[in-house]
C-alpha cells in the first residue's frame, strides 16, 4: 500500500516580520505589560531563540513542522510562545499540559485547555515551575 503524502496546511496564524517590543508596549495595562516582558526573556533563555510575532497578538520562538499522526497533515508552528490577551496571559506550549497535573498543582493559579496554560499575573504563579513547564514542552519531539 502506498504511504500517505503528506500536505502542509496553510495556518491563518503565520510568522511575521512585525516588532515584537512595539507590539508589547502597545499592551494597555500596565502589569500585563511587565509580566509579559518578563515571559519574553524567560522564553527567550529557555529557546535559545529570538522571539518572532505570529499573526497580529502571538510572541512565539522557534519554528517546527509538525505533522498530524492521523490526518498526515503538516503545519509550521512555534516550538513555545505566549500572548497577553485581554482576560489572561496565554501560554502555547507543544505539550498536551494536562499530562503534567503534578506540575501543574506545583505552578498556583491557573487554567488549562489543549496544549495552552492560562495566566492572569505571574505573581499568582511559582515562576521556578513555570520555567520547569517552559523546559519541558522545550524538549518534546
Amino acid at each position: 500500500m502506498a504511504e500517505k503524502k503528506s500536505k502542509l496546511a496553510e495556518l491563518k496564524t503565520k510568522q511575521t516580520s512585525a516588532s515584537v517590543e512595539d507590539f508589547i508596549n502597545s499592551v494597555k495595562d500596565e502589569q500585563k505589560r511587565k509580566d509579559s516582558f518578563a515571559i519574553l526573556e524567560l522564553m527567550k533563555k529557555a529557546s535559545g531563540e529570538e522571539p518572532k510575532m505570529w499573526g497580529s497578538s502571538i510572541i512565539g520562538f522557534g519554528k517546527k513542522r509538525y505533522k498530524s499522526p492521523t490526518s498526515g497533515r503538516e503545519v509550521d508552528w512555534m516550538l513555545i510562545g505566549f500572548s497577553p490577551r485581554k482576560a489572561n496571559l496565554t501560554l502555547y506550549f507543544v505539550m498536551d499540559i494536562k499530562k503534567h497535573s503534578d506540575t501543574l498543582k506545583k505552578l498556583g493559579k491557573h487554567k488549562t485547555g489543549g496544549g495552552c496554560l492560562y495566566i492572569n499575573k505571574l505573581e499568582d504563579i511559582d515562576v521556578k515551575v513555570l520555567k520547569e513547564l517552559i523546559n519541558t514542552s522545550l524538549k518534546q519531539k
